[in-house]
């Protein structure tokens, strides 16, 4: 017997986006027939604010919350104009300690920060170059110290970026040191992420179904990468792209087609559009 689902949660990169960077072709018309039935779509993603956006407004998900940074900020409006619903800021003690063993240690790893919408580095080296080809964006240049000192300011993402020798080697000596909150996951093999220890797209999902009012029990969790086995398992029905390891297939309830397929559109076609 099919659950009845209520709120849908779903990953970008690998999911809605197909292996060209494009949207799902099925899936702005197949989210006019959810508000139809006032089921909420919500995108989840370690993205920016900036760089979700676009893809919402093309989606056309209107006034649907998104998290960001994999739920360190959960965000509602547009590109121009958006309020912050829930946040998970960084410990500035842990990042000040992290800024300080890489200046002293570990100098060739590029030193990112993310606060709301804003991409924050002291200078633009060449992997900051390369991310800014990647995802369109210009950073601001501003000085650590100043943003550290500024409580105001929260800091709910750094991503540290090198060749990956030196981040692996950084990651294991992150191992032997103490921090209160932080903690690092590994992107990419030279791409370090680190946020607050209460970050993941399964709490995510948890205080979105939180602000419908609905039962996780009447969710829909959808993703194609390790990331997002915890919400996949959380939510009433995880569904893992085909393009997903087997780990992730694994955790999930069902799976549906790659992400080359239109796989989200058509497992909401079949599961929830009944």
């Amino acid at each position: 017997m099919a659950k009845e689902i209520k709120l849908i949660l779903s990953d970008i990169d690998g999911t809605i986006l197909d292996n060209n960077h494009q949207v799902d072709a099925h899936l702005r018309d197949t989210i006019t027939e959810l508000k139809k039935e006032s089921i909420p779509f919500v995108l989840a993603s370690a993205r920016s604010p900036h760089g979700m956006f676009p893809i919402a407004q093309e989606l056309n998900l209107g006034a649907n919350p998104i998290a960001c940074y994999n739920g360190a900020l959960i965000v509602e409006g547009n590109k121009e104009h958006y309020q912050t619903l829930i946040e998970h800021g960084l410990s500035k003690a842990d990042v000040k300690k992290i800024v300080a063993l890489i200046k002293k240690q570990f100098p060739h790893i590029s030193i990112n920060f993310y606060s709301g919408g804003d991409w924050i580095v002291e200078e633009i080296d060449q992997w900051v170059q390369i991310e800014a080809n990647i995802t369109k964006e210009s950073p601001d240049i501003r000085n650590f110290d100043t943003l550290l000192t500024d409580d105001s300011i929260p800091i709910h993402k750094l991503l540290l970026i090198a060749n990956a020798q030196a981040i692996q080697e950084f990651f294991t000596y992150l191992k032997r040191v103490n921090f209160e909150d932080a903690s690092f996951y590994l992107s990419k093999d030279n791409y370090l992420e680190v946020t607050s220890q209460s970050v993941s797209k399964e709490n995510a999902l948890l205080e979105i179904a939180k602000y419908y009012d609905i039962s996780l029990s009447q969710t829909m969790a959808i993703g194609d990468n390790y990331n997002d086995i915890p919400m996949l398992k959380l939510a009433g029905l995880g569904v893992a792209m085909a393009n997903a390891p087997q780990a992730v297939k694994n955790e999930a309830d069902i799976e549906t087609v790659s992400n080359n397929d239109n796989g989200v559109s058509k497992v909401i076609e079949d599961y929830v559009l009944i």
